[in-house]
């Protein structure tokens, strides 16, 4: 497919374009990993390639400026099904999720892809951006407030914090911090109390404007970390969005944290995950079937309803890294609640 940009980029460099349909059917965050690598992509090669998607978030692809419909009948287009083989070397080598689907492509492709910036690539339109929040709506006032996300999905309950600690996060921070609570229909979300309550109310393209309108995330290991990174904030406030991360040791910080984050993790201080994340799925086995029941995808050091590595992480840890950034930007982060 021609393009009159596409068109003047093969006239200067005198390369043959590329058209290329990326298939990806894992969660909203591997997919916005993905918006990375689609974006960097065409920094790196100008002009030299065409993109089209197949993955299962098109919301989080809406406004993209890299994507161009293309048919997978043309015989001039490449579908390539992409992954990340190299999350199986993070333990060990330096390497950040967002590097993944860009050393795949590269290789695939036969073409070097450095990441250009250190996040996704979302895209939210002057449209979209001048609609009112779902919490101003809700309120009737434009008010300041951060996500959380207080439970996961049954896939991997070894991501799940107390559900009590986040809870006291929430009474402890009432006088400086509006929480808004998010989780999809179907997940492990329980209701906090004294939170705006959006569970089950905001499908994906509503969640990517909510995150443009929140100061700050609190979360475990999961999508909202890296909308935090990818969603641009709203004029005037700081560069990039508050954001605490609930780790433990599941996951290597090298391989997940964001540099403006703060993620709480124990990698290093338990035996079993003193070389890296443990990568386990499950506490204890559902009965659903799944091979995330089997004996070698369960925690080891399970301690009541926590694993051992999360269960280090206090409510006295979260508060003080949300307070950080409450302290450290004040007044621009701290919410003004409504009467």
């Amino acid at each position: 497919m021609e393009t009159p940009q596409t068109v003047a980029n093969e006239e200067t460099t005198g390369l043959a374009i590329r058209k290329l349909i990326l298939r990806n059917g894992l969660s909203p965050g591997d997919i916005v990993m993905l918006t990375a690598a689609v974006r960097d992509l065409h920094l790196c090669h100008p002009g030299r390639f065409v993109t089209d998607v197949r993955t299962s978030c098109p919301a989080l692809w809406e406004n993209n400026p890299w994507i161009v419909r293309l048919d997978e009948n043309d015989p001039e287009v490449e579908v390539i099904d992409c992954h990340y083989p190299l999350i199986h070397h993070c333990n060990r080598e330096p390497w950040h999720f967002i590097h993944g689907f860009h050393q795949f492509l590269g290789e695939r492709l036969g073409v070097p892809i450095r990441p250009r910036h250190f996040r996704g690539d979302i895209h939210i339109s002057d449209l979209e951006k001048s609609w009112m929040s779902q919490v101003h709506e809700m309120t009737g006032v434009d008010t300041r407030f951060w996500i959380i996300a207080a439970g996961g999905k049954y896939d991997y309950t070894l991501k799940w914090w107390s559900h009590a600690r986040y809870q006291e996060v929430v009474d402890r921070l009432a006088d400086r911090v509006r929480f808004v609570q998010v989780g999809e229909d179907g997940h492990h979300h329980p209701p906090l109390r004294g939170v705006i309550d959006l569970r089950g109310r905001t499908d994906l393209r509503q969640l990517v404007r909510l995150m443009y309108h929140a100061d700050g995330v609190l979360c475990p290991v999961t999508l909202l970390m890296h909308l935090a990174a990818a969603v641009e904030m709203r004029p005037g406030r700081p560069k990039n969005r508050a954001c605490v991360v609930v780790a433990g040791g599941r996951e290597p910080p090298s391989w997940e944290a964001y540099p403006h984050h703060q993620f709480l993790h124990t990698v290093g201080a338990l035996w079993c995950c003193d070389d890296g994340g443990c990568w386990k799925a499950r506490l204890r086995p559902l009965g659903d079937g799944d091979e995330k029941d089997r004996p070698e995808n369960l925690c080891l050091d399970p301690v009541g309803d926590l694993p051992r590595c999360l269960d280090m992480i206090t409510a006295d840890d979260v508060v003080r890294a949300i307070s950080r950034y409450l302290d450290g930007f004040a007044p621009h982060l701290i919410p003004s609640r409504p009467a």
